[in-house]
């Protein structure tokens, strides 16, 4: 490690085989904290660079636990980088759920929040669920409620091990950009939240070398998904294109109508508001746009009106709220 920290602080790159092999040798164990914190430290001085990029992906979708029975769904997953400092509610997990209460099938890979008072895994812990690698339970789980959520480091060693690192830098990591890429299940549809251009482009370079239906997303106001409070962009395989909120039906918001809280139980509180259908218009809006991304990406041929008005349709009709309970039932 201390060769190749000398290197990268020399400003020089790894190749993708490199990126690859170090990944690897973290997760088994070889490096201690310290060899780990200063490593992932050089990537907060430097952008990541797409070999790089690539080879880390590599190694962590080859130690990826086996979970294709999964995929036999075709589930979509609905994911943010993190990252973007501004403490939003759950508002891509809570898409997950209209999603899935609109009739799709999907497959959440989540985490704890590392820059975030509440990831998507603080706030399914918050309601009693029990994470598990048990792929039958999962399988009951997409089969039974539309949804099956997965906590990241059950499924990948080199996610567990550093874990506490990056908990304690409490900054954003590439690792924040690692997550959204190396769902176990390798989905062939998902929608992608990134907190700038720059990042957009470096998945799009890696998504047009694969079959996945993909749309990523950016607020341009620095929002790692649709969040209203300005225009957005959408890159998908048929197009890029900017968005006004007003543009589809919506009303503008504020950053603070977006805010998760101090807690995660002040996070929890927000969820429960969104799936009761009693939440702020704010919150309810930011929810519908992004679940609305999901079901166009599955049906390409939607206009995003009327994938707006499914998205709404199952979070108001109580279809949304239905879907948790049984996924509770089910995972608690």
């Amino acid at each position: 490690m201390k060769q190749i920290l000398n290197r990268l602080f020399e400003h020089q790159y790894l190749n993708r085989d490199e990126a690859k092999e170090i990944l690897t040798n973290m997760a088994a164990g070889g490096y201690n904290e310290s060899e780990i914190a200063a490593f992932i430290s050089v990537f907060l001085m430097r952008s990541i660079s797409v070999d790089e990029f690539l080879g880390f992906s590599d190694a962590l979708l080859d130690l990826r636990a086996n979970v294709d029975p999964l995929a036999a769904y075709n589930p979509i997953d609905i994911v943010g980088t993190g990252g973007d400092n501004k403490n939003t509610f759950n508002i891509s997990t809570l898409a997950c759920f209209v999603t899935a209460g609109a009739g799709y099938k999907v497959a959440k890979h989540g985490n704890y929040g590392a820059t975030s008072v509440s990831g998507a895994s603080n706030v399914m812990e918050q309601h009693g669920v029990k994470f598990t690698s048990d792929v039958s339970k999962l399988e009951e789980s997409i089969d039974k409620t539309n949804i099956a959520y997965m906590h990241a480091p059950l499924f990948n060693n080199a996610l567990k091990v550093v874990a506490p690192v990056r908990k304690a830098l409490g900054v954003r990591t590439f690792f924040n950009m690692l997550g959204p890429v190396v769902n176990p299940i390798r989905p062939k549809r998902t929608v992608l939240g990134v907190f700038n251009l720059k990042m957009a482009r470096l998945y799009f370079y890696m998504y047009q070398q694969t079959d996945v239906d993909y749309s990523i997303v950016h607020s341009l106001d620095g929002y790692d998904e649709i969040s209203l409070t300005s225009d957005f962009k959408i890159i998908n395989k048929f197009e890029e294109r900017i968005y006004s909120p007003e543009q589809i039906g919506f009303e503008r918001c504020t950053e603070k109508e977006l805010d998760g809280g101090a807690t995660p139980e002040d996070a929890s509180k927000i969820f429960d508001n969104v799936i009761n259908n009693i939440a702020t218009k704010a919150q309810k809006n930011a929810v519908i746009a992004n679940a609305a991304t999901a079901i166009q990406t599955i049906n390409p041929q939607l206009s995003f009106e009327d994938a707006v008005a499914e998205a709404r349709e199952s979070l108001e009709s109580g279809r949304t709220k239905e879907t948790f309970r049984r996924f509770l039932e089910l995972n608690t």
